[in-house]
């Protein structure tokens, strides 16, 4: 087994943490209001110290998409609530997230004024309304980010990628941009404390704050043209890059017919 973080270390990178996520908050009511260019400067800063709170050394390979690409629709596999720092820490974007996080206390404010998509998983056609508003978005020269997965995976293996939410990226003929996350230990092993699987976010930060270090290995593959594609098209071919840089198997609810592309 690992060692862990010293207790007194933990107490003292929890305050700080505390403050910082504070620190956020007051920030998130000024943000609305500023201009894209600042507010991205203002997301980066604050999700690159969070990190550096938490320490977490992000490790970045390839490159994401630069402000020169009109519509950037970034789809990523999902581990924990840290993916979405890690983005902000490297390519300050939009995401997409269940509904249920606007009503987590601090951080549901925090997600909402920072612009967050949320969609209602229980009803189906909210994903109409979602695409509608993720083309709006990407129309207007900011990133979209998607967790096709629907859930988040141990860093083991990948979830089966949901094709609904793509439907955007065919319609506003984006850049369909795979992106690739993976968490490791001190020991260079998977860390499956970095894992969000448990419901209890305090659990997962206990967890986290525990370990001496973290490192972060994000990967951007090359981007696909959305709107040369159909929808499962692009769930698939983002899926396989994904799935190749991670080395990574899919897990499918269900055997799938894939038609189309290339073997």
């Amino acid at each position: 087994m690992h060692k862990q973080t010293p207790v007194l270390l933990r107490v003292i990178r929890m305050t700080r943490l505390t403050l910082h996520v504070l620190s956020g908050v007051i920030q998130s009511l000024i943000y609305p209001h500023m201009l894209l260019h600042y507010q991205q400067r203002m997301m980066q800063r604050w999700a690159v110290e969070l990190l550096t709170l938490l320490n977490i050394k992000l490790y970045c390979h390839g490159k994401p998409p630069g402000v020169d690409v009109p519509r950037a629709l970034l789809v990523s596999n999902h581990v924990s609530w840290l993916d979405i720092c890690v983005l902000m820490a490297v390519c300050p974007t939009r995401f997409v997230a269940k509904s249920e996080i606007a009503a987590w206390p601090i951080l549901g404010m925090l997600c909402k004024n920072a612009g967050t998509l949320f969609i209602k998983r229980t009803q189906r056609n909210d994903t109409m309304r979602i695409n509608q508003h993720i083309c709006e978005v990407l129309e207007v020269g900011e990133r979209v980010t998607l967790f096709p997965e629907g859930t988040t995976a141990d860093g083991t293996y990948l979830n089966h990628f949901h094709a609904s939410l793509l439907q955007s990226a065919v319609t506003a003929d984006a850049l369909v941009c795979p992106v690739a996350m993976r968490y490791r230990n001190a020991d260079g092993d998977v860390c499956s404390e970095a894992a969000y699987i448990d419901p209890s976010l305090i659990l997962s930060l206990q967890q986290i704050l525990a370990q001496p270090r973290i490192d972060t290995e994000l990967f951007f593959g090359e981007p696909i043209p959305g709107g040369m594609k159909n929808r499962r098209e692009l769930a698939r071919m983002s899926e396989s890059v994904i799935a190749e840089m991670l080395m990574l198997p899919v897990r499918y609810k269900q055997p799938e017919i894939i038609s189309g592309l290339p073997i």
